[in-house]
């Protein structure tokens, strides 16, 4: 048996516990936030048996697809000490953060 902890956006959460849950996954939802963007994000802790692990990351694969996004940072300077500007960068953002951890054992009460 193994763990899945996947870390996807909030875009992407919704439909992937949709699919995974219509095909049989149990899936648990933390909300969490992500430290570069400061945007909210979704882990999910996803218990599966060995020959279901590949049809697993296979659905996640396919629906937390990553995507360019434009978003501010800030830019010191600006003409005086200790001012800031905001300057539009472009980022990925998206897709997900898979970790996977076997499992020794398993009860559920």
């Amino acid at each position: 048996m193994k763990m899945i902890v996947a870390i996807v956006q909030d875009e992407d959460s919704s439909r992937l516990i949709s699919a995974l849950m219509n095909d049989g996954f149990g899936v648990t939802k933390l909300a969490t936030t992500g430290g570069f963007l400061r945007a909210g994000n979704t882990t999910l802790l996803i218990g599966v048996d060995d020959d279901r692990f590949d049809a697993c990351l296979h659905i996640i694969e396919k629906l937390c697809k990553s995507r360019r996004q434009v978003t501010t940072s800030p830019l010191a300077g600006g003409g005086a000490v200790g001012m800031y500007t905001q300057m539009p960068i472009e980022v990925t953002v998206g897709g997900a953060t898979v970790f996977v951890l076997n499992v020794e054992q398993f009860a559920k009460f």
